[in-house]
């Protein structure tokens, strides 16, 4: 780990590994899917989930690619992760809020940004989020909704900004 500032990239793609695997966790830890689907690994030196379902993983996948694009032209504000009942009634709301990246032109974007937070610092923020994500169902309780639960993954953009277009367009009415 590095204690170099980071590129505005490497900030980009940090944020979007973390959120990729926060909702993941989230997904666990409210038990949306049943824990046998979910396979224990170790991100940021800390115990996390991860979906083995392969339509779900495409998913989640294609949502965080949107969401990187959308992190590089500036258009993002939050990433909100719905979990929802049968009747499409939100039950919880986790959200991300991403509005204060800086604006770098785009040829200097693989440039370290001058007192930008560094890689090491970023990953202990990380680490701690996931902790406390992990403890989450102590404070909320369980949401006992068996099959009749389910989430989505929304990106909101910032007042009067439109989606920029993308090569892979993700059915993200998957869930």
């Amino acid at each position: 780990m590095s204690d170099e500032s980071l590129s505005f990239n490497q900030a980009v793609s940090g944020i979007s590994d973390f959120i990729e695997v926060a909702i993941h966790t989230i997904l666990y830890v409210r038990q949306v899917y049943p824990a046998e689907l979910f396979i224990r690994r170790k991100k940021y030196d800390t115990p996390v989930f991860q979906s083995r379902h392969p339509a779900l993983n495409e998913y989640i996948s294609g949502a965080i690619k949107a969401l990187g694009e959308e992190m590089h032209q500036g258009t993002v504000e939050k990433v909100v992760v719905v979990i929802k009942n049968k009747e499409h009634v939100a039950l919880e709301r986790f959200l991300f809020v991403i509005q204060n990246m800086i604006d770098v032109p785009s040829f200097n974007k693989a440039t370290k940004v001058e007192n930008a937070m560094t890689a090491k610092s970023l990953i202990q923020y990380f680490r701690s989020f996931l902790i406390k994500l992990n403890m989450i169902e102590s404070q909320l309780g369980q949401l006992n909704l068996g099959d009749d639960v389910s989430f989505a993954i929304l990106l909101e953009l910032k007042d009067g900004m439109a989606p920029s277009v993308s090569q892979s367009k993700v059915d993200m009415a998957l869930v």
